[in-house]
């Protein structure tokens, strides 16, 4: 078993990958009562086009099958389903499905074990019929029309729907109606098959753990033993243009939201290290303690603290800025005027240096949640990077860096606006 500590924050990671393919990550952390384990395939709502490992055929599969499949694995053969099974004994469940994976998980303080023979079961376990997709595809429509209402998701859809025309990320994690009704029973087996094999999966497990003890109760109770393979992911090309540089459409909302969107150029190099910066410039010009946004909102344009984020995975990057204003617009020219302020200016040296210690802080607090640290590493994970990296690259980010990030994201031609404004 591989150990890496990081002495900033004293934490050990223990990681082994099993003869399976299934990669394993521990944090221990001694005298914490909660206990957190995430299990997750590299199987996300992107991943809709690939070739199948063991037979070489090329496959496009119907929208929404990652997000189905999380849903139906619950269901069990006896008639039972897992998270009522998990909650029955005090245990509290979840699952989730992201743009790049799927991720079950629980987090218990008593019945760790009694509960991990149900979570290894039922993800091992799949169990689909005619009958259970169809009254799922019911569900799921329903979940997919919600949301359709929903002016935060609509506000972030529309502005990655600015920026990519092609990538499937601009593509509902649920899918649509339309896309669901084409999935049957053999599309989910297929589908497990091919991206729940081990190789493809990553478990983290955060708690008071001996982690060699821990990592021989996982082996105990898994089933599958065969490799199924790489999975060859067939994806869009880079798009480096905009696809539209704004959508503005009316739903029942009090006061307007908006989201100001960067196309990024997605790389593998440096990624820590520009993931770092772009935190950084967002904090700067943007952040609750900066110039501009103590402005907005003692002049009342900004209703709350905005929400800053950078998504990124090989296939696709980008900035996105979201916040609630009754004069948006006002908003988005004034967050115009600031960029181009600091890239004619220049940086100034103490609010660098300030901002910089703040975004080590938020780092560095990350470790105090069991399953902070668990989603943490198991996201970077699938990305390719160690979650201790962002510790350790911090001081290499330097104001020149910064500087130069600035100027290649933060540009006219690569800006889009998303405005859910009232009807």
């Amino acid at each position: 078993m591989q150990i890496i500590e990081n002495s900033k924050v004293k934490e050990k990671l223990y990681i082994e990958k099993l003869e399976n393919g299934l990669t394993v990550m521990i944090i221990p952390k001694n005298n914490i009562a909660k206990k957190y384990i995430i299990w997750a395939t590299h199987f996300g709502s992107i991943d809709n086009h690939f070739i199948v490992p063991k037979t070489g055929e090329e496959v496009k599969i119907p929208d929404g099958v990652a997000h189905f499949l999380e849903h139906k694995m619950f269901e069990q053969r006896n008639g039972t389903n897992s998270l009522d099974t998990l909650s029955a004994i005090g245990v509290d469940a979840n699952a989730y499905t992201t743009n790049d994976h799927t991720a079950y998980l629980y987090e218990a303080t008593d019945n760790f074990y009694e509960a991990l023979d149900e979570f290894m079961d039922y993800v091992q376990n799949p169990y689909f019929t005619d009958e259970n997709v169809e009254k799922e595809k019911g569900i799921i429509s329903q979940e997919i029309k919600m949301y359709e209402d929903y002016p935060e998701w609509q506000v972030y859809l529309n502005a990655i729907k600015c920026m990519y025309k092609e990538n499937p990320v601009r593509i509902d994690i649920a899918g649509t109606v339309e896309s669901i009704s084409e999935i049957t029973p053999q599309t989910l087996y297929n589908c497990c098959d091919t991206f729940y094999n081990l190789a493809n999966m990553a478990m983290v497990i955060c708690g008071d753990f001996v982690p060699e003890e821990i990592l021989e109760e996982v082996k105990k109770r898994i089933i599958k033993n065969e490799n199924g393979g790489e999975i060859k992911r067939i994806y869009t090309p880079i798009e480096t243009e905009i696809n539209e540089k704004e959508k503005v459409v009316k739903m029942d909302v009090n006061n307007p939201l908006f989201t100001i969107g960067y196309l990024d150029s997605p790389t593998s190099e440096n990624i820590v290290k520009k993931h770092i910066a772009i935190q950084i410039l967002l904090e700067m010009i943007c952040g609750k303690s900066s110039e501009l946004y103590r402005n907005l909102y003692s002049e009342g344009l900004l209703l709350n603290e905005l929400q800053l984020d950078y998504e990124f995975t090989g296939n696709y990057a980008h900035v996105l800025i979201t916040g609630q204003s009754k004069e948006p617009r006002k908003v988005i020219d004034k967050f115009k005027n600031e960029v181009e302020k600091i890239k004619k200016d220049g940086i100034d040296e103490e609010i660098f240096i300030r901002t910089k210690k703040k975004i080590y802080g938020r780092y560095v607090m990350d470790y105090n949640s069991v399953s902070d640290i668990a989603r943490m590493f198991l996201s970077d994970y699938f990305k390719g990077i160690n979650s201790f990296d962002y510790l350790e690259e911090y001081n290499q980010v330097t104001k020149e860096f910064v500087t130069q990030i600035l100027n290649e994201i933060f540009q006219e031609e690569k800006m889009v606006i998303s405005i859910v404004e009232s009807r």
